[in-house]
């Protein structure tokens, strides 16, 4: 059968900015200026005026804005850094990275985040960061996370990959903690055209450092200071992600209002889990994740009508063969181990039109019962 509803429409996106898309990379083809430039520069300064902090610094991917940002803190070999085993794998690799130990703690039932109330009781003299991540679009408890940060002395670094332009109490998510880092992937809210990434942070000693990080380590040409990568975020990159940047509050808007829609078709069901977004969040909905019994009984009925699912994420970082090592069980994160079972992600996309919508919810009505 043909799909009739994808998960996910990158194309319908180029479309409705076409021009300006074309228009901007055509003037970085012309330049001849690549790698960094004046196209990054533009962007971290617009991308740090929307985020209302002093300084971001664009790097390759988000997975090297994460591992950059536990570098410039020093963290490494003997180190242990908290954070959530219901995440895709790069949050867990990035700590690895750096020598240090992830500490995987569960999550909380309604918002699939990492539980704070995990979390203190597995801060120790060797803790020095815990990584909340943004799951689906929605922020973390980050009122619970900074006041545990303060009273043990730790850093708070945002994984906001899955939620540019979420908020939490009215503040943009990547700038609550003492760091914040984003991806621009292409399926991302704020996607670009290939990889990139993004460090948020009103700290000028770790933006100094990440700068130096992403370019071997050096500040000035062939002088190299420290052990660094090779980081650099391009200029047809950041040319594409400005273009995306002037519209995403739209576009997020857009998902807010799919979202909304999705509940009022499924709300009463009690066959389902709806997302739930809490009263402090803004949720800007990269993913619209049910919960269902038997999911892949369900995905392969949708998928029997057309309709194009994904499950983010069926394997929790624990059960991963790389991180095996870590020795956890399933009735260690109870909560993360039933979750990864049930997780189904719906259609969601800006240009996901009302009739789509509709008959997702249709099809997806008519599997329950």
């Amino acid at each position: 059968m043909l799909n009739k509803v994808p998960i996910i429409d990158i194309a319908a996106r180029y479309k409705t900015v076409e021009k300006e898309i074309n228009e901007s990379v055509l003037s970085v083809l012309k330049s001849g200026q690549f790698i960094l430039g004046p196209e990054v520069s533009k962007l971290e300064e617009e991308a740090a005026e929307y985020i209302g902090v002093k300084h971001a610094v664009g790097v390759a991917s988000g997975t090297d804005a994460l591992h950059l940002a536990l570098r410039a803190y020093g963290i490494g070999e003997g180190d242990e850094v908290i954070t959530t085993p219901f995440t895709f794998i790069a949050t867990v690799e990035a700590i690895v990275y750096t020598g240090a130990k992830p500490v995987l703690v569960d999550i909380l039932p309604d918002s699939y985040n990492i539980d704070p109330d995990q979390i203190e009781k597995k801060i120790n003299e060797k803790t020095k960061a815990i990584i909340p991540v943004h799951m689906y679009g929605q922020a973390a408890d980050m009122d619970s996370i900074w006041e545990l940060a303060q009273k043990y002395g730790l850093k708070v670094i945002e994984d906001a990959a899955q939620a540019f332009g979420g908020e939490y109490r009215d503040k943009k998510l990547s700038g609550i903690g003492h760091v914040g880092c984003t991806s621009f992937f292409p399926t991302k809210n704020l996607g670009g055209a290939g990889d990139g990434g993004m460090v948020f942070t009103n700290d000028e000693k770790v933006a100094g450092q990440v700068r130096m990080l992403r370019v071997h380590g050096s500040k000035d040409k062939y002088v190299h200071q420290i052990v660094g990568y090779n980081s650099r975020l391009d200029s047809l990159q950041a040319a594409v992600v400005r273009v995306h940047l002037r519209h995403l509050d739209e576009w997020n808007d857009l998902r807010r209002q799919h979202a909304s829609k999705y509940n009022s078709l499924l709300k009463g069901n009690e066959k389902i889990v709806l997302p739930k977004e809490l009263d402090q969040n803004k949720h800007v909905y990269h993913l619209y994740s049910v919960r269902v019994k038997e999911r892949e009984k369900c995905q392969r009925f949708l998928g029997e009508k057309g309709v194009s699912t994904a499950i983010h994420y069926p394997i929790p970082a624990f059960e991963q063969e790389s991180f095996r090592y870590l020795g956890y069980k399933d009735k260690d994160l109870p909560v993360c181990s039933e979750v990864s079972e049930e997780v189904l992600s719906l259609p969601m996309f800006p240009e996901l039109k009302d009739e789509q919508t509709e008959y997702v919810c249709k099809c997806l009505l008519e599997y329950l019962g």
